[in-house]
């Protein structure tokens, strides 16, 4: 089982200019800007689970990692994160 990042839009403070999360993820175009909402929001396929995101939002905690279940893809809502794939597992292959 693996994580994905998953944004609380009432925690995010995008539209107040701060896009860390955006910056520092290392996969292109997984964390974007919500042009309706002015928060940040993660490409569910794209995201490898590196938990980098969650890191440099500790300020705002507006980032929760939540397992994806591997035999239907689903997001598992509410769930306790799994362990969290180092860099080199997330980008390993």
């Amino acid at each position: 089982m693996y994580n994905i990042a998953w944004v609380d839009n009432d925690k995010c403070i995008a539209e107040k200019g701060c896009r860390l999360c955006i910056m520092y993820c290392p996969e292109a175009d997984t964390i974007m800007m919500d042009e309706k909402t002015t928060k940040a929001i993660v490409i569910e396929p794209r995201c490898k689970g590196c938990d980098l995101c969650k890191v440099v939002c500790s300020t705002h905690n507006a980032i929760t990692m939540f397992p994806v279940d591997p035999t239907t893809g689903k997001v598992i809502m509410g769930a306790k994160e799994s362990e969290t794939a180092g860099l080199g597992q997330a980008y390993s292959g």
